[in-house]
């Protein structure tokens, strides 16, 4: 036997039994080395491991495996790397690394010191007659989350922070030298030192104190901060942003194609402060039109490696808050440098495009270039000209829409799945309260803008990533979105086959044509929400990545994001590795790439749950004096302890726990998205409709409760004995005592001396 192989037999031991600490002659017998002389080259080896690091001693001459020096590939297959997922009703799994591998269940008392995505080691249990498979933590790689937001609770010798985070499950204990100022009842935003095995919780240090509890910029700082948002801008960064020149040089205009005498003008929202894109239009002698689709040259004034690159890379994204926006870069360039204002010569980066009257690209090219805007439009104010012919350059927008009009339903018939998105809108007043909720429609404008923005990220991606001839594709950053998966695809058709529609799952165009024809189908309808919904949760994910895979939903084979540097990371580095290929660049680092790739993919995700919160607060708020007020609503989801259902008009989504529904004892048929009354049969659906009382608002869990009208008043008293085991003894998941029950013991109802 060799040393290495001898090393490799004694770390599989060791590892196949990670809380056990075994002396040399009993890892001997384990390995059937029985002679004196085996046994003395077992413990030179151990001796060496534990020098190593890789064993730790626990008592005299008896050792144990160290967590941290195991790596994936030396686990054996009782052990797994994963993300800690905790769900509701704090039930708990690990997902693998490994994405065929199947979820891993682990009870409360098996989690350890572990949170919610945390990747983490876990040891499997024996598989006996378990369904699913358990295990148990035991060792946490890696943290996702070190600093929490939530509210300090200050005792005569110590403290702790309640976290805002559901997830979150143990408070965190603040010793009182650490409370940085914090008084009791304040918002915090608090980081996780450490956390002793000794200890049920961990221990923290305040970093900024946010104020009282719901005040509006209080509660806004606290989502970013809950997500990871940074509140400012460092001062270098600022400082390196108005050193910035505003003035364009004749130096800067050289090797710049000139769309200065060009109609030009801007679509935006009525609140934009920021335009990053703008469309010229030229008509040809030829009869054909010369469309620019102009970005700002942010590249042109953010330097790799420079303090306010950094900073844009680490954001990754602009934050859309309901009554506010974190952007990406600094003020001065994303509100004026790089704001392509009307009346002002502004640097872009611009894909150009030759199209005919069937919107056939002809030719394109793309460069840099200068433009001047001579309008700036809100949507409303382009609709208003699309819709009566009239206004300031009414023939060029009218053609545009006409161009665009084709764009798109070329796009259906090229297997485009048409999801549109649904944004909820507030009208705050002077002090950023809600005085009313709106739903923002999507019109021909939209489309226009929507249209010309995809064909220039899509003739982007071409041009770099489509090979040509026997160069091979270059580096790219691509925008992509993978097919469906089969099983949920699969789920989804027999779902809706049950409602009464039917779709064909042949091939990729004939799918798209089912979606759309289902879209089309259900408009108006009460069953409309809860489709979309779910059609959507059937769908992957979007994301960046350099491997290029296509965007399924679009029915590109080549796309990407070059549209809006001034908010999106990926698209400030498409704009750089175009340049450089335009100038005959060679391949960049492809790694290097797919983890800022990685980076801006899971910011964009956070950003997006960022935004939903704020919307989810601002909702709750809304609804906040409206105690015991009946609004129409469509049911949005179904539970095994509750209906979940969305006011008409303005989203709102509350629970109506199964415990308020006196009539009947109910379950949850998961298969056909209801509940069903066990005695009478009555049946609430995914997209009925329903009258709702609020009965409770939670502004803290940002979480609404009603009841519904026809059952609040509704005394009959349930069959005895016939109670569903599933329900037996829930609380409703809201109290608060049942939620430090669901905590195990490890929030601020156990404390040990040590704690104190």
């Amino acid at each position: 036997m060799t040393d290495k192989n001898l090393t490799t037999q004694l770390i599989k031991i060791f590892a196949k039994n990670p809380f056990e600490s075994m002396n040399h002659k009993q890892v001997s017998a384990r390995m059937g080395a029985m002679d004196k002389a085996s046994r003395a080259q077992v413990l030179d080896a151990m001796l060496d491991l534990a020098d190593a690091g890789l064993l730790i001693a626990e008592s005299r001459g008896k050792y144990r495996i160290n967590p941290k020096h195991i790596t994936e590939d030396m686990l054996p297959q009782n052990f797994v790397v994963g993300t800690l997922d905790i769900r509701r009703r704090s039930q708990t799994y690990v997902i693998p690394n490994d994405p065929e591998a199947q979820e891993i269940l682990v009870a409360p008392n098996n989690i350890g010191h572990a949170l919610h995505g945390d990747t983490v080691k876990i040891q499997l249990f024996p598989a006996c007659k378990m369904k699913q498979p358990e295990g148990r933590v035991v060792e946490v790689v890696k943290r996702a989350k070190t600093q929490f937001v939530g509210l300090v609770e200050v005792q005569k010798r110590f403290a702790f922070l309640i976290p805002d985070l559901k997830t979150m499950k143990v408070d965190i204990f603040i010793p009182l030298e650490n409370l940085n100022g914090a008084k009791n009842g304040e918002k915090a935003l608090v980081e996780m030192v450490e956390w002793p095995n000794n200890l049920n919780n961990p221990v923290g240090k305040v970093l900024q104190i946010l104020g009282k509890p719901g005040e509006n910029n209080v509660e806004m700082q606290s989502i970013l901060a809950e997500f990871d948002f940074p509140l400012s801008f460092p001062a270098a960064v600022e400082k390196a942003a108005g050193k910035i020149p505003a003035a364009i040089t004749a130096e800067e205009l050289k090797g710049r194609r000139d769309f200065r005498d060009d109609v030009t003008f801007t679509i935006d929202p009525a609140d934009a402060k920021d335009f990053d894109d703008a469309l010229s239009f030229r008509r040809l002698d030829n009869g054909n039109y010369l469309i620019g689709v102009h970005i700002a040259d942010v590249s042109h004034y953010v330097k790799p490696g420079s303090a306010i690159d950094h900073e844009a890379y680490n954001r990754a994204t602009s934050v859309y808050l309901v009554d506010r926006t974190i952007p990406m870069l600094p003020e001065k360039l994303c509100n004026n440098l790089c704001s392509l204002r009307p009346n002002e010569d502004k640097l872009c980066f611009s894909a150009v495009f030759e199209m005919d009257d069937n919107a056939r690209v002809l030719n394109n090219w793309f460069g840099k270039t200068v433009i001047h805007s001579n309008r700036r439009f809100s949507y409303e104010e382009a609709q208003q000209i699309i819709e009566t012919g009239e206004g300031d350059l009414k023939d060029e927008i009218l053609k545009l829409n006409q161009l665009a009009t084709i764009l798109k339903e070329n796009r259906h018939k090229t297997g485009a799945i048409n999801f549109e998105s649904v944004e909820v809108k507030f009208k705050l007043d002077e002090n950023a309260k809600p005085i009313g909720v709106y739903i923002k429609e999507q019109k021909e404008a939209n489309f226009l803008i929507e249209e010309f923005m995809l064909l220039a990220n899509k003739g982007v991606a071409e041009f770099v990533g489509k090979p040509q001839g026997k160069n091979k594709a270059k580096t790219f950053v691509y925008r992509v979105h993978d097919e469906p998966n089969p099983e949920k695809l699969n789920t989804f058709v027999q779902f809706v086959r049950k409602l009464g529609y039917r779709m064909n799952v042949a091939n990729r165009q004939s799918l798209a044509k089912s979606f759309n024809n289902l879209f089309e189908a259900t408009e108006g309808k009460g069953e409309q929400n809860m489709i979309d919904a779910i059609a959507i949760r059937t769908m992957a994910k979007a994301f960046y990545s350099t491997e290029n895979i296509g965007h399924y939903g679009l029915a590109f084979p080549y796309y990407t994001h070059f549209t809006s540097p001034i908010r999106r990371y990926p698209d400030l580095m498409v704009h750089r590795l175009l340049e450089h290929y335009l100038n005959g660049g060679k391949s960049a680092d492809i790694e290097a790439y797919e983890e800022r790739c990685k980076h801006a993919s899971l910011m964009e995700r956070k950003a997006v749950e960022a935004e939903r919160t704020s919307v989810k607060y601002k909702q709750a708020e809304f609804l906040s004096d409206k105690i015991g007020q009946v609004f129409p609503a469509l049911i949005s989801g179904v539970s095994k302890w509750g209906i979940y259902a969305e006011i008409e008009g303005n989203k709102c989504e509350g629970m109506i726990s199964l415990g308020d529904l006196n009539d009947d004892f109910y379950y949850l048929d998961e298969d056909n998205y209801q509940v069903i009354g066990r005695r009478y049969g009555k049946t609430y659906k995914l997209g009925s409709p329903v009258t709702i009382r609020v009965k409770r608002v939670d502004m803290q869990r940002k979480q609404l409760d009603f009841t519904l009208v026809n059952d609040d008043k509704d005394t009959t008293r349930r069959p005895k004995g016939n109670a569903d085991k599933s329900y037996s003894g829930e609380r409703d998941r809201r109290s608060g005592k049942s939620d430090r029950k669901a905590r195990g013991g490890k929030g601020r109802g156990k404390r040990t001396k040590k704690q104190k």
